[in-house]
This record gives C-alpha cells, sequence and structure tokens, in this order.
C-alpha cells in the first residue's frame, strides 16, 4: 500500500508540475508575444492554439490528476503518510480551483473567439481580440499560480511522506539493520562503558595525588 500510495504522488506531482509549466509560460512568454503582434496574427494564432491543444498529451495529464489526487488524499487519510494529508488536501483544493478557472473561464473565452471564424471572414478583428485577450490573460496567470502553488504542496507532500516512511522503516528494523550511524553510537557508549568499569573507581582523597613509591 505505501509503494502504491508513493507512486499516485510521484504521478500527480509530476502530471501538476505539467500543468504549472504550460499555463505559466503562456503568461510569461506566448501570451506577451502574441500581444506584440496584430489583430488578425493574434485571433489567428489563439484559434490554432486552442484547436491543437485538445489532443491526448495535454488532456491525460490534465484530467487524470484530479482522480489522482483524491486516490492519495484517501490513501493518506487510512493512515499511509498521515502526515502528508493536509498537504495533499491542499493541493486538491488549489488544483479543483485551477480547473474550475480554465473550464469556466478560459475555455468559455475560447469558444467565444472560435465562434468568431475565420480571421479571413471577421468583419472586427481589433473587437473580437479584445473580447478575449484581456480576461484570457488575467485567468491564465490565476490559473499558472494556482496549478504552481498545487505542485508546491505535492513536492512538500512527497517529503513528509519520505521521512515519515523512513522513521517508520528505522523503528520497525531489527538492531542488524538500523542506521549505521545509531549502531556506531550505542557500540561507542558501549565501549566507553567497559573501559570505566574495568578501570574501576578512581582514587579519591590524598592517594590520588600519590603516583608510585614509598613515602618516606
Amino acid at each position: 500500500m505505501k509503494t502504491l500510495q508513493q507512486t499516485t504522488l510521484i504521478l500527480t506531482a509530476l502530471a501538476t508540475g505539467l500543468m504549472a509549466g504550460l499555463f505559466a509560460a503562456f503568461a510569461y512568454s506566448v501570451m506577451p508575444g502574441l500581444a506584440r503582434s496584430s489583430d488578425r496574427t493574434f485571433v489567428e494564432a489563439m484559434q490554432n492554439i486552442n484547436k491543437a491543444i485538445l489532443n491526448p498529451v495535454f488532456m491525460l495529464p490534465f484530467m487524470a490528476t484530479v482522480p489522482l489526487l483524491g486516490l492519495a488524499v484517501v490513501l493518506a487519510w487510512r493512515g499511509h503518510g498521515r502526515p502528508a494529508l493536509p498537504w495533499l488536501i491542499a493541493a486538491l483544493a488549489l488544483y479543483l480551483l485551477a480547473f474550475m478557472v480554465t473550464s469556466g473561464l478560459n475555455v468559455p473565452l475560447n469558444d467565444q473567439l472560435a465562434k468568431a471564424g475565420s480571421p479571413d471572414h471577421v468583419k472586427n478583428l481589433a473587437a473580437a481580440r479584445e473580447d478575449f485577450e484581456s480576461s484570457w490573460v488575467a485567468w491564465n496567470i490565476v490559473r499558472a499560480l494556482l496549478h504552481t502553488a498545487a505542485f508546491g504542496c505535492l513536492l512538500w507532500a512527497l517529503i513528509v511522506f519520505g521521512a515519515h516512511r523512513t522513521q517508520q522503516t528505522a523503528a520497525t528494523a531489527p538492531p542488524a539493520q538500523r542506521p549505521l550511524v545509531a549502531q556506531h553510537h550505542g557500540s561507542s557508549a558501549h565501549a566507553a562503558t567497559g573501559r570505566t568499569a574495568q578501570a574501576g573507581p578512581m582514587p579519591q582523597g590524598p592517594q590520588a595525588r600519590w603516583t608510585g613509591g614509598p613515602r618516606r
């Protein structure tokens, strides 16, 4: 079960990271670049991007992350890596918010731009661009931040889960398999105790200052 949870966490973190990187790239490179383009170039480019992005490479991680996150929360809640549970819940909430921004705001804007038709037949390209660009860019920044925050929560959940699993393994392992550092400290303390016992108690009083030979 622990292996299943670890695998789920890794896959979820990878998928969330891909989404965060995609939307962040639009925020800091694609949209600023298109902002310098003509109205026709902007409308045509966004219409083509919105068509091309509907492919399995995008849809699989985008859609599969929600059930994967839900599975990770359930596994943690059942007691496997429970210290990571708050971070998993936070990641799930953030991802769901980002998912709603995409489906409820960015996608309708994409559909609206598509309905405008081919740039060759749009009478007012400037108006079509104006109705789309500012709102789409703003909401894309919001979802990029949400996905990035969810990715950060998942990375921390992986760290917490790994630390907790290491502690459990060390606590349940037989003495011969426990960390060498603990064995080293234990044997050092045992050796020091043995030497003290063999040496016997230290002399006290005036005799402690006498080093040998008869008194005169």
